[in-house]
């Protein structure tokens, strides 16, 4: 049975949902169709970005990810579908995809150009239900994605997601807020298993124009109450925490903030 989820910041108050799925199901009724999450903040393509980026790994082979964040709607902003190891990843070309993508690891890159494949377009401004809706049915339906568009060369890349490692360490950017106020770096699993991290190991950091010294450790309850500690939790990104309490009240930083971390 064809898995296809969806991840848009249009909310669950209105019918923009359900007319989503509703397309999807006029061309492949038994799709299995699963919510990443519809509330992600309006506009906010680095916020689904990420969402989409933590979630996909989990998916079974096959799966169509389907992202709508797309404040340039109706412009000349591409719509482009990308064939990544084990999944297909469609949605506006604004790099809300491409962590994801990249994530996985990108294969191909196809521009959604030919319109004759999908139900008539009632709007110019509702892509989620008139292109990338019928785009993830056609591509779970097994149809050639040729057909759909043409391959292309490039796409909307999001930097912000690329680590820097240097000789002195490891220059991330916090790319998330957690409900918990955890903050998230874009330090993966991977960056820290090529610096040979584990657990037990300690990092100098700065940030914001301050200096700690934060134990990286596998579980919260490893430093006492409300002290400050690193982990890479459920996400696969390494975050900044604090047991029993919010990272982002001691730290007093945002989304968007540079850290250095040398692991001593």
């Amino acid at each position: 049975m064809p898995i296809i989820t969806l991840l848009t910041d249009y909310g669950i108050k209105d019918s923009y949902v359900a007319e989503m799925k509703g397309t999807i199901l006029g061309i492949l009724p038994d799709a299995t169709l699963v919510d990443i999450s519809h509330d992600v903040g309006n506009y906010s393509i680095d916020e689904g970005a990420f969402h989409m980026a933590r979630s996909v790994p989990y998916f079974p082979e096959g799966t169509v990810h389907v992202g709508v964040v797309d404040p340039g709607v109706g412009s000349r902003r591409k719509g482009i579908f990308i064939k990544a190891k084990g999944a297909w990843l469609v949605g506006p070309d604004n790099g809300l995809l491409a962590p994801a993508a990249e994530r996985l690891g990108v294969e191909k890159v196809y521009e959604i150009a030919n319109r004759a494949l999908f139900p008539v377009k009632v709007s110019d401004v509702f892509d989620g239900r008139d292109t990338f809706g019928p785009t993830g049915a056609l591509l779970a339906k097994g149809v050639d994605p040729k057909e759909i568009g043409p391959e292309i060369d490039e796409y909307i890349r999001m930097p912000m997601y690329e680590p820097t490692i240097t000789e002195d360490g490891i220059e991330a950017t916090i790319i998330h807020v957690d409900g918990f106020g955890n903050m998230v770096t874009n330090v993966t699993y991977e960056v820290l298993d090529r610096l040979g991290v584990s657990g037990g190991s300690v990092f100098d950091v700065e940030v914001s124009g301050k200096k700690y010294r934060l134990p990286y450790v596998r579980r919260f309850s490893a430093v006492p109450d409300g002290e400050l500690l690193l982990l890479v939790a459920g996400g696969g990104y390494m975050e900044f925490a604090v047991n029993q309490g919010s990272a982002q009240e001691r730290l007093g930083i945002g989304k968007g903030e540079k850290a250095l971390f040398t692991l001593r």
